[in-house]
């Protein structure tokens, strides 16, 4: 497997693509953001350090104190599947 080289911008845009909450949603497997693969691991450990950043600002911000993942899981639970999560 070869490491991906990017430019600074494409790897900024992948890193925020990488944060943000939208997955691909299979009912049969969990699937990864396409951007991880197109990281290197330098670029994986600042999306993940981004992602935690960001999914703690979610929380402060929700009344219940739930991020967008947390939300996105107990709707997927309960077989729900709102716009704006997945598909």
């Amino acid at each position: 497997m070869s490491t991906p080289t990017n430019s600074p911008e494409d790897q900024e845009r992948l890193i925020e693509a990488l944060a943000g909450a939208w997955r691909p949603q299979d009912p049969r497997r969990i699937r990864f953001h396409p951007a991880f693969f197109d990281l290197d691991a330098t670029g994986r450990a600042e999306a993940f350090e981004r992602t935690a950043q960001l999914r703690q600002m979610e929380a402060a911000l929700d009344p219940e104190g739930l991020s967008t993942t947390a939300r996105a899981v107990i709707l997927r639970i309960r077989g729900q599947n709102p716009a704006g999560f997945g598909s």
